[in-house]
């Protein structure tokens, strides 16, 4: 088999990001350009914004890429790009990208599921994962377990039935004044906060809610606390840390105790923890806590592949390439709602 050098391009959200991977050498080089400055004043991301700093960024971030790695764009074999599931402005600006380019070189695009490449993160850095896993992907977006039987072969066994783990944070942080992104901000203040101040409920904990979750109770019990301080005049700085500290405590434990369960369902001794919430600190410690003794390796990616990145487009895109999947047509097809089970049934990247 030939060596193959894939240019993997992520516009899914709100980072523009491009990536180089050789199929024998590995990863070449990434790079991630940040859009939190632009979103932080409206506490979140607004997707028209979000489109338009694709557009400006997408193809100088490529330019610079291949200069910095002394790389020609006719050096290219094959170009992936997240096709969803995201935003549909922003995966616009990356498929009509991909493809124009792919047409004028002559190469094949190869259209990526932003799941799939999360949960194949670890790769980039282990170079194997020990199947079949269970993956917990966790971000802004989406809160799933996935078993992975093998590559290529997923079955979603859990999910968020409202809200998702990321977004729920970002909400806790507007409400409490921290600002955005959230996680990280309430991460930070629950280091100095007390565990046994607030408690506040794991939703859907009970056996027969199976391996679903939900975040939105949550948040309105948090709502109901803050008012009432707020009513109180008692919602100081030390409170914010306090509430802070239980209000993450609740989220991680929701999501170790469903990972556990799913591990045990579908017995297996390997966990992925993947997506933007994967960056937590707590729920790293806890994670390693619990499956440690039961004997379950735990796997996350590093920090830098927690967020979203090309590097994971790129890899997953080169696996596609090597099995001859991809889009020889340069049609351009998104799906902002791509279900991970229908990930190779051609019908599902229709739009």
């Amino acid at each position: 088999m030939s060596a193959d050098l894939i240019l993997g391009i992520e516009t899914s959200c709100d980072e523009t990001a491009t990536a180089l991977y050789h199929s024998e050498k590995g990863l070449i080089a990434h790079r991630v350009f940040s859009q939190v400055e632009l979103h932080r004043d409206y506490g979140g991301v607004v997707p028209e914004l979000a489109s338009r700093d694709h557009i400006s960024k997408l193809l100088p971030m490529i330019d610079h890429l291949l200069e910095e790695t002394e790389q020609s764009i006719t050096d290219v074999d094959a170009i992936a790009y997240t096709a969803g599931p995201g935003l549909s402005g922003a995966l616009l600006v990356g498929s009509v990208t991909a493809n124009a380019l792919a047409f004028s070189l002559g190469i094949p695009s190869i259209p990526v599921h932003h799941m799939e490449a999360h949960l194949l993160a670890p790769l980039l850095e282990s170079g194997q994962s020990k199947m079949p896993f269970v993956a917990l992907l966790v971000s802004g977006g989406h809160t799933l377990l996935v078993h992975v039987k093998q590559r290529g072969e997923y079955a979603l066994i859990g999910q968020t039935l409202d809200d998702a783990a990321g977004e729920a944070f970002d909400k806790a942080s507007s409400l409490l004044g921290l600002g955005y992104p959230g996680g990280p901000a309430i991460a930070e203040r629950a280091l100095t906060g007390k565990s046994d101040i607030f408690e506040f409920p794991r939703p859907m904990m009970d056996p027969k809610d199976n391996l679903d979750f939900s975040f939105s109770g949550l948040k309105t019990s948090l709502l109901y606390t803050v008012n009432k301080l707020k009513d109180e005049k008692a919602l100081n700085e030390e409170c914010i840390a306090d509430l802070s500290n239980a209000y993450q405590e609740a989220i991680v434990d929701c999501l170790v105790e469903k990972s556990r369960r799913a591990v045990t369902q579908m017995n297996v001794d390997t966990i992925i923890i993947a997506g933007g919430v994967g960056a937590n600190k707590r729920l790293r410690d806890e994670m390693r806590e619990v499956f440690e003794k039961v004997g379950v390796d735990v796997n996350y990616p590093s920090i830098e592949f927690c967020t979203d990145n090309a590097a994971m487009i790129a890899l997953t895109g080169c696996f596609r390439y090597q099995d001859g999947i991809m889009n020889k047509n340069y049609e351009i097809k998104i799906n902002p709602r791509w279900s991970i089970e229908n990930i190779y049934n051609r019908e599902s990247l229709g739009g």
